[in-house]
């Protein structure tokens, strides 16, 4: 049987919460930062049950969980309910390492929480995909870093001209050079000599 549901690059820019399972956790939590800066929030990500009644009470951002097998099944019931029944919630961006459906096998994942995001997953051992993040990771830090710079160049001259406009500055402005006088313009000498 073949899933249908959102295509990955659908993810990661809508408030769909989904589970996103092999690759390594830094590219599960990559993944999950993409999402972040693409609804201009911070990322909360929670590793321990503890943290978790709390970052899902938020009424939207993005929460990553690294790995939802390390937070154990109770805490999976609480990351259920609130995708049941808050409908004000943060995108909930569940990690699960290796395949989500070895994960069900295991019990390690929930087969409630499992189907409740089937539509909604994203599977980094897809052929190509790894690959693909990677060069879209790589070309927007070059964006990000451009923007920094132009920023950062605007606030330079922005510092620079209110300085300018501070009382009490001091504009200093040289002198204009002085043109010379040409030698082919002096007086002849006069002999003034008796004779």
């Amino acid at each position: 049987m073949t899933l249908s549901g959102y295509r990955e690059e659908e993810l990661v820019c809508n408030r769909a919460s989904l589970i996103i399972h092999g690759g390594t956790e830094e590219e599960r939590r990559s993944w999950a930062q993409e999402a972040a800066r693409n609804f201009d929030v911070e990322l909360v990500e929670v590793k321990q049950a503890t943290d978790l009644a709390a970052a899902l009470r938020q009424r939207n951002g993005v929460l990553f969980i690294p790995d939802a097998a390390k937070l154990g099944r109770d805490a999976q019931g609480l990351i259920l309910r609130c995708l049941q029944m808050q409908e004000e919630r943060p995108k909930v961006v569940v990690g699960v390492s290796g395949a989500a459906d070895a994960a069900l096998s295991r019990g390690t994942l929930r087969e409630d929480l499992h189907y409740r995001l089937h539509q909604a997953q994203v599977d980094l051992q897809k052929d190509g995909l790894r690959e693909l993040l990677r060069r879209r990771w790589s070309l927007q830090a070059e964006q990000l870093a451009l923007k920094a710079a132009a920023a950062k160049a605007a606030a330079e001259s922005e510092r620079e001209a209110a300085e300018a406009r501070r009382p009490g500055s001091v504009t200093r402005t040289l002198p204009k050079a002085r043109k010379s006088v040409s030698s082919s313009r002096k007086p002849a000498a006069r002999n003034l000599s008796p004779r």
